[in-house]
């Protein structure tokens, strides 16, 4: 390959990245502020409902403002194709709770982007002062020759001396100029935005290496213990053989040291507190500076939570383990479990698959029969006719109390009781004043019978009690929709159509 197609290559698999493609898209400064809003210069992690309206809103008054370049769709849309072009992931936090963070991707593009706003000094002593004095400091560290790095440490040693003893003697002190201060504040700002997205990179990665593990643990296609001593040795190798791992050991080490974390806080107050640094650095690059400290503590949590769950994922496979699991049933769920993962690595979060409860029934033409048993065809044995004499006996009334019932008494009465001085109001109060041989439970099916004949109906919201009486002298209580009686003094269709002169139904 030759070497424009090579380089090409190269910058075409750079624009690949989700970095560029988020600082590619036609809505990126959209996003981008929005992020910034969001979630500020700490990625704290907001829970998904509120990110959710967050984006609604900020979106709404982006809109209000006259843009029309937005984003389309509910909250939770634009956040779901955000997770899929990896500038957020979603995960749970300490409680329990679902939380949007941005990937290292996303604060890489913010950390690009916040650089390109600020204002860069131009080509300065300070910057060449820092390139020198870098080279000179790992030229000291990684010169493998000893005499030179024993040369290099005594001219260092000489030069501080000389100035120290400068200074002792009262020499002038020389100032800073605001250009030199300018390009300091500038290149330090440049390292703390990059902490973010650095942490943010080894929390990916353990996230990886944690998925990787499930994925060989569902998979048995090694043991379990291989499993656990390649998690081992690439935990070790993320620490020490990238550049992520051994910044994250660098300020574990920093924050290990009391001494060394004082004084950084120490020269970055004295840093802040220059006559010069009111003039050149704004309030939120102040607040950004003085925040160092717990910008590393924050990174490393959440590194740590990342390594816990690792770590957690192991413990959890190993307590679990059982031998007698390793049957069909459980292999097939594995199966499914995998493929399911898969299935929801390429499809939306409202993607639907339908999937019987129960597997179809099988189509078998044939089914193996069992032989003729001439048991089975014996007839039974013939049904002997009872004696009447061992019938026990009942007498008439007997057998008229255990019947139906009496239809034809109970329209009588209810005649009776209609056409009477005082008729009762309820179906009810006329069921009490009868008889007890009347009042029997299925006497009140018996009036139903007749109050649904007659057409008067219930009312479906107040009952009223039935006190029933059974042939055995025992009583029953019923509630029944309370039925009114139609009332005699109220003037009937027929009477009044006898009143206009037409002709009535005797």
């Amino acid at each position: 390959m030759s070497g424009i197609a090579s380089e090409l290559a190269g910058v075409r698999r750079a624009f690949a990245q989700p970095t560029l493609t988020l600082l590619h898209q036609r809505q990126a400064p959209v996003v981008i502020t929005i992020f910034r809003a969001a979630f500020g210069r700490n990625n704290v992690p907001i829970p998904t409902a509120r990110l959710h309206t967050q984006v609604e809103e900020h979106l709404a008054q982006a809109r209000a403002a006259g843009e029309t370049d937005l984003p389309a769709g509910s909250g939770r849309e634009v956040c779901q194709r955000w997770m899929r072009g990896q500038w957020l992931v979603r995960s749970l936090d300490d409680d329990g709770r679902e939380v949007y963070t941005l990937t290292s991707h996303a604060q890489q593009a913010l950390e690009l982007v916040k650089n390109l706003a600020r204002d860069r000094a131009t080509l300065s002593e300070h910057r060449i002062a820092t390139i020198l004095g870098t080279v000179r400091r790992f030229n000291a560290e990684a010169n493998p020759d000893r005499s030179a790095r024993v040369g290099i440490l005594n001219a260092e040693i000489a030069r501080l001396q000389a100035e120290r003893d400068r200074l002792v003697d009262g020499g002038d002190l020389e100032g800073a100029t605001e250009d030199y201060m300018l390009e300091g504040f500038t290149e330090l700002l440049s390292l703390v935005s990059a902490l973010p997205s650095d942490f943010a990179r080894v929390e990916e990665r353990f996230a990886t290496i944690r998925g990787e593990i499930l994925a060989a643990f569902r998979a048995e296609d090694r043991p379990a213990g291989q499993v656990i001593d390649d998690y081992l040795a690439r935990a070790d190798a993320l620490m020490t053989a990238t550049q992520e791992g051994r910044a994250f050991e660098g300020a574990f080490a920093l924050l290990r040291d009391d001494g060394l974390v004082t004084q950084l806080r120490e020269d970055l107050t004295a840093l802040l507190e220059h006559p010069l640094s009111d003039g050149l650095v704004s309030d939120a690059e102040r607040a950004e500076l003085r925040g160092t400290v717990r910008l590393v503590r924050d990174g490393l949590d959440r590194v740590l939570v990342q390594r816990s769950r690792v770590t957690a994922t192991l413990k959890d496979y190993i307590v679990s383990r059982d031998a007698a699991r390793d049957r069909e049933l459980e292999q097939v769920l594995r199966q499914v479990e995998s493929e399911l993962m898969t299935w929801m690595a390429t499809t939306g979060p409202r993607a639907t698959h339908g999937v019987p409860l129960l597997p179809a029934r099988a189509d078998v033409g044939h089914l193996r029969e069992r032989f003729h048993d001439p048991a089975d065809d014996v007839l039974p044995d013939r049904i002997e006719v009872a004696d009447p004499d061992d019938a026990p006996p009942l007498s008439l009334s007997e057998l008229v109390a255990q019947g139906g019932p009496r239809l034809v008494e109970l329209r009588d009465r209810v005649d009776a009781a209609l056409s009477s001085l005082l008729p009762p109001a309820t179906l009810g109060e006329l069921f009490d004043g009868l008889d007890a041989d009347l009042r029997r439970p299925v006497e009140v099916f018996g009036l139903l019978h007749l109050a649904a004949d007659r057409g008067w109906t219930g009312e479906d919201d107040v009952t009223e009690d039935f006190a029933a009486v059974r042939p055995d002298g025992s009583g029953r209580t019923f509630a029944v929709p309370r039925t009114p009686l139609p009332d005699p003094d109220r003037p009937t269709d027929a009477s009044t159509d006898a009143s206009t002169g037409s002709e009535t139904r005797p």
